[in-house]
């Protein structure tokens, strides 16, 4: 059983990472007015194929998805204070880009069965100052994003959609992509597809697309005075290089087959799981599609005689590569630090309101699972075949049928 990112990597792969290298030019962007203000062929290359693939008018590569995030906050037009309403049940990296504009974090429970953020409590976090929703399509599965929209327009905020785990998840045969205001994708070496590090962001607004150009590269060096709307962008060096881009645009080729493969491997699981009392396999809403990025399963505590405790211990002493836990983005020590907080806050009371409301018992659905019911294999982790996931579960099956 060997590490996918060990494997991932082919011949096509291979040769043309030997031609950027031969070429020498490993990046081609420029921080000043040129056409390779953008990038040069591959990174231009792989834009126009993953805009083409998702079905969005403008695609932007990035050094990772956590740039892009960065970045997308960046291009809103946000200030400082403004709330943004987003799971916890997610990669740091959401709570980060944020955090980084001096934003404020505002964390929704989420559905025990989809693991995605829960359009009904989104509604009661709104405030004055709520000016997005950033929603995250964890595990693979995309979330509601009818309601989030709906919800979205009613009020006037963007939706922000992170698909890093989600690359080939549809609704009704549109990628979940296109239902956000702005989206994106990673390309970091434990995803679907992968460029070693990278991602790319995908968006049909223009305005949006525009200013994440130049938030990419530096910002502000290259607008020109028909741009006034554009001045006073904060920029960084996001780019990503060619040789990266030439990798991509073979990776995407192989996207569709991947997320086949993963769905093969989770409808082995959903049959093989039958067997074991007290295991909730994961559901896949109507009109969806599930790029099982991870399998996430759920404990029935009213059938299972045993403590989540145990079970892990279990696992661990196995070596079995089952995971018991996920992120609680509400317990970040960095939202407990007062002097942190006052960059966002302007008063200590401020401050201790939003330090109240990150209490874990805010969270129902998320402590639950953490404590209680949550069990994940990560089927992008490893190059599993069928055989492979057989012998784990067949190891835990040993010791799950004696629990009674």
């Amino acid at each position: 059983m060997k590490k996918l990112s060990d494997n991932k990597i082919g011949k096509l792969e291979i040769s043309v990472a030997n031609k950027v290298l031969k070429s020498g030019k490993l990046s081609d962007f420029y921080g000043s007015k040129s056409p390779n203000f953008y990038g040069g062929k591959y990174v231009k290359k792989f834009e126009e194929d993953l805009s083409k693939f998702y079905n969005s008018k403008y695609a932007i590569t990035v050094n990772s998805w956590t740039s892009g995030l960065v970045a997308i906050f960046g291009s809103l037009d946000l200030e400082k204070g403004d709330e943004v309403i987003l799971p916890p049940w997610t990669m740091t990296a959401c709570m980060a880009s944020i955090l980084n504009w001096n934003l404020v974090p505002v964390f929704c429970d989420i559905e025990k069965n989809t693991f995605n953020i829960d359009p009904i409590e989104i509604e009661k976090k709104i405030t004055k100052k709520t000016k997005a929703i950033l929603a995250v399509d964890i595990f693979g599965h995309p979330v509601n994003v009818i309601e989030i929209r709906k919800i979205c327009k009613k009020y006037n905020l963007k939706f922000i959609l992170d698909c890093a785990q989600s690359p080939y998840s549809k609704y009704k045969g549109k990628f979940s992509s296109e239902y956000a205001d702005v989206a994106g994708y990673s390309f970091n070496y434990h995803k679907h597809i992968s460029t070693g590090e990278g991602g790319a962001i995908v968006t049909s607004d223009r305005k949006i697309a525009r200013k994440l150009q130049l938030i990419r590269n530096h910002g502000e060096i290259v607008v020109e005075e028909k741009e006034k709307h554009n001045h006073h962008i904060l920029g960084f060096n996001f780019r990503l290089g060619e040789l990266e881009a030439a990798i991509g645009i073979e990776q995407l080729k192989k996207l569709k087959k991947i997320v086949r493969e993963k769905q093969a491997l989770a409808n082995y699981l959903n049959k093989y799981l039958t067997k074991f009392k007290g295991i909730i396999t994961p559901m896949t809403t109507k009109h969806y599609t599930h790029s099982y990025y991870v399998y996430g399963m759920r404990l029935d505590r009213n059938k299972i005689k045993t403590t989540k405790k145990t079970i892990d211990n279990f696992l661990k002493s196995s070596q079995l590569p089952i995971a018991t836990r996920y992120q609680s983005l509400y317990k970040a020590n960095i939202l407990r630090n007062r002097k942190f907080l006052s960059r966002i806050f302007k008063t200590k009371k401020d401050t201790d309101r939003y330090i109240k409301k990150n209490n874990p018992v805010n969270f129902k659905n998320n402590e639950d699972l953490n404590n209680y019911e949550y069990l994940g294999i990560g089927l992008c982790d490893y190059n599993f075949k069928k055989n492979d996931l057989k012998k784990i579960f067949d190891k835990l099956y040993r010791f799950w049928k004696d629990l009674d």
